[in-house]
């Protein structure tokens, strides 16, 4: 089930950024900030990949319904 706001659509700061775990974040940092929208936003596509195919997080799959939370915001113009 989809969080969403009294619009329907969903945002960064109340759906997606709270995906992201503090070590999340940490091992990305080199790359990019997970807490940031910007960064997140230029690579959404990067970062939804490689949890699809399993290369983050390092220690366990995200649920499926994480995964396509992500996919509906990319897909929804990655609102902030």
């Amino acid at each position: 089930m989809t969080s969403t706001g009294e619009a329907g659509a969903l945002s960064f700061e109340r759906d997606i950024k709270p995906l992201f775990r503090d070590k999340d974040r940490d091992s990305m940092m080199q790359a990019f900030d997970l807490f940031d929208y910007a960064d997140v936003a230029d690579n959404a596509d990067a970062i939804v990949g490689s949890l699809r195919s399993g290369q983050m997080p390092c220690d366990g799959a995200w649920p499926d319904a994480d995964v396509e939370k992500l996919q509906e915001w990319i897909d929804a113009g990655k609102p902030a």
